[in-house]
């Protein structure tokens, strides 16, 4: 018996393939093991700011004339 693989089936396979990866990305995401670690992803685009506590508060003025 031979098994002829047409367009339709390659794609639909394809699909299947793409809808498991989705599914299995879903359950990685939303595992609830995963929180600590996105917790502390969630932080990063604010690690090269610098504390709060040391910026200035009065900025000096740019210019002494009147």
């Amino acid at each position: 018996m031979v098994f002829e693989m047409s367009t339709g089936m390659i794609r639909g396979l394809g699909t299947v393939v793409v809808f498991i990866a989705f599914i299995g990305l879903v359950l990685w995401v939303f595992s609830s093991k995963r929180g600590p670690e996105f917790a502390q992803a969630r932080l990063l685009p604010f690690a090269d700011e610098p504390p709060a506590d040391m910026t200035p508060q009065d900025p000096a003025p740019r210019s002494t004339r009147p």
